[in-house]
């Protein structure tokens, strides 16, 4: 071991402490930047730049008005409620193409005067 000047090891444990401090930093910040998936495919977000998702759920909100037209679609797409919640109103989420699809046709249908989620 070799001998440290005593005015010293405050420096050194100080040192040491900002060392393990930015190694702790560095490894969050690789975790926050890492790509969640491989490759090319982006997952697209609800907002400003998806006019016809925007438009969807528009028309999706105005029919899902009654009470328990809501449970009705979710129990016909085979999703929880708070899945439409959270599509159609909390802007967090976008469903997929089939489901998209699904109430794009349950929408239709209901406008035409069948229902088939009952």
């Amino acid at each position: 071991m070799i001998p440290i000047h005593p005015a010293l090891k405050l420096w050194l444990e100080l040192g040491g402490v900002l060392a393990d401090a930015a190694e702790t930093g560095v490894k969050a910040f690789g975790k926050q930047m890492k790509p969640r998936r491989r490759g090319s495919y982006k997952t697209r977000r609800p907002g400003a730049d998806t006019l016809m998702w925007n438009a969807c759920a528009a028309l999706l909100r105005e029919e899902l008005k009654p009470h328990g037209t809501k449970v009705r679609l979710a129990r016909y797409l085979g999703v929880p409620k708070q899945r439409i919640t959270d599509c159609l109103k909390g802007g967090r989420r976008m469903p997929d193409a089939e489901t998209t699809l699904q109430m794009l046709n349950w929408l239709a249908q209901k406008r035409a005067g069948r229902d088939l989620s009952m």
